[in-house]
């Protein structure tokens, strides 16, 4: 069940899955991308493993506030937020679940979120799990192919929107695992219904694009860190994960061959196995 959040200024939508007596772990997810896309089965393997799950629509996704009021930001205006924000939306939320601090593990967008989160408020954070993530935009640039992808212009009806979909996903997503494209369209069809703001998406990328680099910041990061990323991702480049980890002190770094800017469902004992391993020790 989604519930909303008054938190930061903002609502955020957030769900939860496992006893509320369990380990606390907070899902982030990337630009552009709802709460739906740290999947279900992917949330029950983490609960089953002792973890009391959130995930949460980022503002400008899902069922959270978004600043339609912004429109697009133009080339080189100041955006109306920054990675700042969406860490003081993470840490809100936390407030409102009663937890002082929580394991956190962000995807792409969302391990530039969680980065942050532990740069800005260190104690609000038990262990680090970065994800297919960077410390700046400048650090793994996308290859030529995914920045188009990244770049495109928006689809507008539900199936282009779908169309879309699984042309990005065979453009970024994992070469070394079969794509999918009946569960990539259920998946793409389920976030339009639930949500459709390319415009948001836009805002979040231009807040990336303005938050810098973080890769002097996390020299300061003092808790345990993971740090998991593909061998083929091409949108954001597995050299973005090994600075990261080179970026934390006694971080731990695994790669994963075939795996590219997705989170395959044959890998996901993998993932478990390793978060697990960081939350419980």
């Amino acid at each position: 069940m989604t519930t909303r959040a008054a938190a930061n200024g903002i609502d955020i939508a957030y769900e939860s899955f496992g006893s509320p007596d369990g380990r606390p772990l907070l899902l982030i997810m990337g630009l552009g991308a709802q709460l739906i896309q740290w999947d279900e089965g992917l949330c029950e393997l983490l609960a089953e493993q002792g973890h009391h799950v959130v995930r949460f629509d980022n503002r400008d996704a899902g069922l959270s506030t978004h600043f339609h009021e912004h429109g697009v930001p133009a080339r080189g205006a100041a955006p109306p937020y920054l990675l700042d924000d969406l860490a003081d939306d993470t840490a809100a939320l936390m407030d409102v679940l009663g937890w002082p601090a929580a394991h956190v593990v962000g995807a792409s967008m969302g391990g530039m979120v969680a980065q942050t989160l532990a740069i800005r408020h260190p104690a609000r954070v038990l262990t680090l799990t970065s994800v297919m993530s960077t410390p700046g935009p400048s650090v793994a640039p996308p290859t030529q192919a995914a920045a188009a992808i990244l770049m495109g212009r928006p689809a507008e009806s539900r199936e282009a929107v779908l169309e879309q979909a699984v042309l990005t996903w065979s453009t970024i997503g994992s070469p070394g695992y079969e794509l999918d494209q009946d569960r990539i369209k259920a998946m793409a069809g389920l976030a339009y219904d639930r949500c459709f703001d390319p415009a948001g998406t836009a805002r979040q990328l231009a807040a990336i694009m303005a938050s810098g680099d973080r890769t002097e910041l996390l020299g300061q990061v003092k808790v345990p860190t993971l740090v998991l990323h593909g061998e083929a991702d091409p949108l954001i480049p597995v050299v973005g994960g090994r600075a990261t980890a080179a970026a934390i002190p006694g971080a731990r770094l695994v790669t994963y061959p075939g795996m590219g800017h997705d989170l395959p469902r044959e890998l996901w004992p993998a993932f478990v196995a390793e978060i697990t391993k960081l939350t419980s020790a």
